[in-house]
């Protein structure tokens, strides 16, 4: 759909009958005559069979990770009822091919601080006899892992600083009882664990210097992104289109 159709905006919804459809032209309103990039459907359960056990709980972690990284300007990040303008869908390369993509279209929005809203939807279970293609704990781990791969992408001086103390930390937990040893007995009776300890502290400054180096590298590819962002005027941009209903 986003390669090949064009459109001003594009609505994007499970197929199960779980979402309600008269929120759609409401959506659409508001991306319209709000000027946002992406507006979210937020899912309001009707029925104790609306979330099966533990989507709801992955839900509300997976999406508090989300927040706590990129910006808290983003609520049920897994739902799958969202509107995107055409900036949006021109600008976003789509890699993902499973239930992660909610996760890269979020951190799309969160990274080029594209207007977001929000629209209230009810969420209901689905229809008899129906089956959801939704596995729990592998899916879990897939966006999970996404999320982790897009802050590697997206924040590599975070991920790699990160990783970088732990290192760092490792190495002094194990150089401590060789450095204690050194000052009581002024030897080094333990010399692969000190070499251990210094190659460990090597990696801890390697992997810094990597996230400085990929730090230069992601703000490159997200002012390309920004850039093809920017091609495309927002909806309301001209009188003549304003006048026109929305193509979607």
């Amino acid at each position: 759909m986003f390669r090949d159709i064009e459109a001003d905006f594009y609505v994007m919804v499970d197929g199960d009958d779980t979402y309600e459809a008269a929120v759609a032209p409401k959506m659409l309103e508001l991306a319209q005559f709000g000027s946002f990039d992406l507006v979210n459907g937020v899912r309001v359960e009707t029925g104790v069979d609306a979330y099966r056990n533990g989507h709801r709980w992955g839900n509300v972690v997976l999406t508090g990770m989300v927040r706590r990284i990129f910006g808290k300007r983003m609520q049920d990040m897994l739902s799958g009822y969202k509107v995107f303008s055409r900036r949006f869908v021109k600008s976003f390369p789509a890699l993902s091919h499973g239930f992660d993509i909610e996760t890269e279209l979020t951190i799309h929005a969160l990274e080029l601080s594209m207007p977001v809203a929000h629209t209230v939807g009810h969420y209901s279970g689905r229809a008899e006899g129906s089956v959801s293609k939704l596995l729990t704990y592998r899916d879990g781990w897939r966006i999970l892992m996404m999320i982790l791969k897009l802050v590697r992408h997206e924040r590599p001086l975070f991920f790699f600083a990160v990783l970088s103390m732990v290192l760092a930390a490792a190495s002094i937990f194990i150089a401590a009882p060789v450095v204690l040893t050194y000052l009581e007995l002024g030897q080094v009776p333990r010399l692969p664990t000190a070499v251990l300890s210094t190659g460990i502290a090597l990696l801890a400054a390697l992997s810094l210097l990597a996230g400085i180096i990929l730090d230069t590298v992601s703000r490159g590819r997200r002012e390309a992104r920004f850039l093809a962002y920017l091609c495309y005027p927002a909806f309301m941009a001209t009188s003549e289109r304003s006048t026109q209903p929305p193509r979607a």
